[in-house]
């Protein structure tokens, strides 16, 4: 089910406009792109401030309808105040059904808990990323990317170039890069239980410690 969010076009430009339009619970926005001329608009300041909350809203197509009129459009950026929960510019580009976007989407990984990284070795399982770039149609812009866990071994690393990514997607790296998505470190230890210290018996006997000479007896005392 496509997004949906409504606006209305903008005239008065200007930082105090935009001061202006915040006091009245409205957010300044610019939309651009697909061959078209930029327009400026506004947006009701919660409607866009509990959008923003969604993990979706940042990764899918949405519905933006500007004085009745709907076009397709992504999140391109938004700007908030430093410690106060308000919206203070938001910007959306234009997409066309022909033309492939890129965008970055989150990854949702699973089964964790129930890979051998886990559950035989209590090994510590890290994400070092959590969303990607990727780029395809917007017909086919996926709302996340799974990553499945679930054969995931100790000392085990998941680059970006192993996920299944759906038809039509393909991940933004460069040349030979294939960076690292998930990894799981031998646990601290595990490397020296495994080795086992030879006995005695197994050792050559030219490598063998000589016994110590036994000592001489005492002699008796002069007669």
């Amino acid at each position: 089910m496509a997004i949906e969010i409504a606006a209305q076009s903008r005239m008065a430009l200007g930082t105090g406009a935009s001061r202006r339009l915040r006091h009245a619970s409205k957010v300044p926005g610019i939309v651009y792109g697909a061959g078209k001329d930029p327009k400026n608009i506004e947006l009701q300041a919660n409607a866009i401030f509990q959008a923003l909350r969604h993990e979706k809203f940042h990764a899918s197509i949405l519905t933006l309808t500007i004085d009745g009129q709907p076009e397709q459009v992504l999140l391109r950026d938004f700007n908030m105040h430093p410690w106060r929960p308000i919206v203070l510019h938001v910007d959306f580009q234009r997409v066309s059904s022909d033309q492939k976007i890129h965008i970055k989407v989150p990854l949702h990984f699973t089964n964790v808990e129930l890979s051998p990284a886990v559950k035989v070795s209590a090994a510590n399982v890290s994400h070092v990323l959590n969303d990607i770039n990727i780029r395809c149609l917007p017909a086919d812009l996926p709302e996340f990317i799974t990553v499945d866990l679930k054969d995931l071994v100790a000392g085990q690393t998941v680059h970006v170039r192993d996920l299944p990514f759906p038809p039509g997607v393909e991940p933004i790296v460069r040349g030979r890069e294939n960076p690292a998505v998930v990894i799981s470190p031998m646990p601290r230890g595990a490397a020296d239980d495994d080795k086992v210290t030879p006995s005695a018996s197994a050792v050559p006997a030219s490598k063998q410690p000589e016994k110590a000479a036994a000592k001489p007896a005492a002699k008796g005392g002069k007669k």
